[in-house]
Order: structure tokens, then C-alpha cells, then sequence
């Protein structure tokens, strides 16, 4: 097994691996018992948008050698419209936030299933942070709370719930890490 290197994703080939990533663990493509014992992504975005959003400020990838391992989504405010789905939470965002305060929105994390419990989950977050907390004072997410295994993996990590709304049957959770 060769290191994990964290870094910022460059090339469109990493773009395709997350993707792909995105993909094989998404909640339309994993069983019900999948989904509670190792979580799931809910959005999927195309190449397209996750080149957009990775020209605008780059993605946190985790790689063992040209492999694509585990992805931390870096999202900007200014792509709210872009996701339909993600346009309630940038609302509930607006309506909590004092709007002095600078955010980065972490548009999802995934780890490959032959890499968890490795520490990937907590490196990528450790790298976004040291890469970003000079330029925002949060980092925000959310996550369904049905999804327990990334509550419970989120607030490890530091982040608390700050807002939570349903939106089409899903409850949401809007979870806030304080970098200051």
C-alpha cells in the first residue's frame, strides 16, 4: 500500500475519478443496509460542473498513487443555483449566518470503501482546513439526517448543527465548523 498524499484536485483525469467515486456510492445505487452502516452521497454532479467549481477554488482529494481514493468537494457560494436540490440549504445558510462572516461550502465527502477507517475521512478534512481557513471563517455542510454514520463522523471532526429543515421527505442538517 503506498501513502496517502492529500492535495488539490488539478487534472481532469481526478475529476473523472471523483465522479466515479461519486457514483458507485450514491443513495440510488447502494442498498437500504449499505446506506446505514456506510453512509451515502446524495448529490451527483457532471465533470462539467465539478471542473467549474474546481476552477473557481479546487476540490481536496486524497490519492495512493494516481488512484483517487477519497474527495472533499469545495464549493463556493456563488454556485448556489447551480444544484437545485442544494438552493434551500443556501437559504437556510443566509437566514442564520450574521453576514460578516466569510464560509466555504464543503459540497460532499466520499472515501472509497476499501479506505475507510484509515483516517482519510479526518485527513481530508485536516487539508481542507489548512488550505482554506486563511480565506473563510467557516466551513458548512449538510447532511440528511438518516445519514448517521456522517452525523456522527461530522461532528467528530469539530462541526456542530446549527439549522435543520425537510425538503421533499429528506430532514437536513446544517452543519457548521468554526475555523476562527
Amino acid at each position: 500500500m503506498k501513502p496517502i498524499l492529500y492535495k488539490r484536485a488539478s487534472t481532469l483525469d481526478e475529476l473523472q475519478q471523483i465522479r466515479e467515486l461519486q457514483l458507485l456510492n450514491s443513495s440510488q445505487n447502494i442498498s437500504s443496509e449499505e446506506k446505514l452502516q456506510e453512509g451515502f452521497v446524495t448529490v451527483q454532479h457532471t465533470v462539467a460542473l465539478l471542473d467549474q467549481m474546481n476552477t473557481a477554488c479546487a476540490h481536496i482529494i486524497a490519492k495512493e498513487g494516481k488512484k483517487v481514493v477519497g474527495f472533499a468537494l469545495v464549493m463556493l457560494s456563488n454556485f448556489r443555483n447551480e444544484i437545485e436540490v442544494l438552493i434551500p440549504m443556501f437559504e437556510r445558510i443566509d437566514s442564520v449566518l450574521s453576514p460578516n462572516k466569510s464560509y466555504v461550502i464543503m459540497g460532499q465527502v466520499c472515501v472509497d470503501k476499501n479506505y475507510r477507517k484509515q483516517g482519510i475521512f479526518r485527513g481530508l478534512y485536516d487539508f481542507y482546513r489548512t488550505q482554506l481557513q486563511h480565506e473563510f471563517d467557516y466551513l458548512i455542510t449538510e447532511v440528511a439526517a438518516i445519514n448517521q454514520r456522517s452525523m456522527n463522523a461530522h461532528e467528530s471532526i469539530g462541526f456542530k448543527k446549527i439549522d435543520s429543515y425537510e425538503e421533499e421527505g429528506i430532514n437536513w442538517n446544517i452543519m457548521l465548523w468554526d475555523w476562527k
